[in-house]
Parts: C-alpha cells; sequence; structure tokens
C-alpha cells in the first residue's frame, strides 16, 4: 500500500480552489468530471508521484446513489477530508465499508472503495483504497508545482488501532497517527514555506 493523494473537500469547487490557492500560493491545475457521483474536481502535483484534489458535487449533476467522499453530508468551509492509497493486492483492503466501484474519467480507469452510503471509512480515519488501471495515474502524468508532502497526521480517537491494521502495509514515514478528535491534518512544502492544511 502507498499513499496515492489527500483531498480537500468543499461545498463549490470554486470555494475550494480559491481556498487551496490562497494557502500554498499555487495555482490549481485542471481535473475533471465524475459522472457516477455527480462531482468534479482539480488536481495539484505534488513531489514524488503524489497529487493534491479538491472536490466538490457538480452544480446540476446527477449522482448514481449517494455521492463519494461524504459530499451530500459536507458543510462548513473547505479543509482536507480523505487521504487515498493505492492497494496491490486491492480486494483485501476493501474495509470499513469499502466496496470496488469502476471509475472512468477520461483516459484514467481505476477501482475505487466507496461505502454504499457513500461516507468516508471511519470518517476519513481509514484510507480510501483504489487500485488504478491506466499506466499514467495522475501522480505521474501530472506537472510539478514545487510544493511536497512533508508530513500526513491522521487523528482519531482510535488512531493506535488504525495504525496497528495498517502496519506493514504502509510504511510512508510521512504518515503519522495522533489519538484525538477525528481530523485530517497535512503539512505541505511550498514556494512560499511550510504550510499546514
Amino acid at each position: 500500500m502507498r499513499l496515492d493523494h489527500i483531498a480537500i473537500a468543499a461545498q463549490t469547487l470554486e470555494e475550494g480552489v480559491a481556498w487551496a490557492e490562497a494557502r500554498l500560493g499555487v495555482a490549481m491545475g485542471p481535473g475533471g468530471r465524475h459522472a457516477r457521483y455527480g462531482t468534479h474536481n482539480r488536481l495539484l502535483g505534488l513531489a514524488e508521484g503524489l497529487y493534491l484534489e479538491v472536490i466538490a458535487p457538480e452544480p446540476g449533476a446527477p449522482s448514481d446513489g449517494p455521492r463519494w467522499f461524504g459530499l451530500d453530508e459536507f458543510t462548513g468551509p473547505p479543509r482536507l477530508a480523505n487521504w487515498i492509497c493505492a492497494a496491490d493486492p486491492f480486494t483485501p483492503w476493501l474495509r470499513h465499508g469499502m466496496r470496488a466501484v469502476p471509475m472512468q474519467r477520461g483516459d484514467l480507469r481505476w477501482d475505487m472503495g466507496v461505502p454504499e452510503d457513500g461516507r468516508l471509512p471511519m470518517g476519513g480515519a481509514f484510507p480510501t483504497v483504489l487500485h488504478w488501471h491506466s499506466d499514467s495515474p495522475p501522480g505521474q502524468a501530472l506537472l510539478a508545482s514545487g510544493c511536497a508532502l512533508s508530513r500526513l497526521t491522521v487523528q482519531h480517537p482510535d488512531a493506535e488501532g488504525i495504525a496497528a491494521e495498517l502496519a506493514g502495509a504502509l510504511t510512508d514515514p510521512r504518515i503519522g497517527f495522533v489519538t484525538g478528535p477525528a481530523m485530517l491534518t497535512a503539512q505541505i512544502s511550498t514556494p512560499n514555506g511550510l504550510v499546514t492544511l
């Protein structure tokens, strides 16, 4: 298992992009639409094959059931809401209510772990898992932005249990687990210094 990307959720894509750009000091790149869930996104390439996503419901777009990433219930200002890991093998990591959902956006093809109710696994504390079927997923294809993930902190009342469940499979030293109220925090090195999301 490896960290693939981190996601900022927002009520509107415009609000989420403005929030991210104001903090990072760099412009978000293009993204696309997810017809199955009625969402759209913008992406930013980070160092070492990672990327940052801003995702929100697309106005007027229908959804095939509850929207993923918990977006049907999302309120408040934009915030870091999800971390997504590529898992191989994929099926054993479909845990905490996730089921495999085939996805497509343009030339991209992948399987995504999505609970039936659309909510995030353990409120976003357990990683959403995916498996790419494309030779050039966004982490490899996006242009460098000058930004890099320095630290991702997963805070949750059962942080020790989550860390134990992922032990041996996820060995990224940038990811840490802290006991406390559920929230995600990312420290990102930018051309203007270290920024916390």
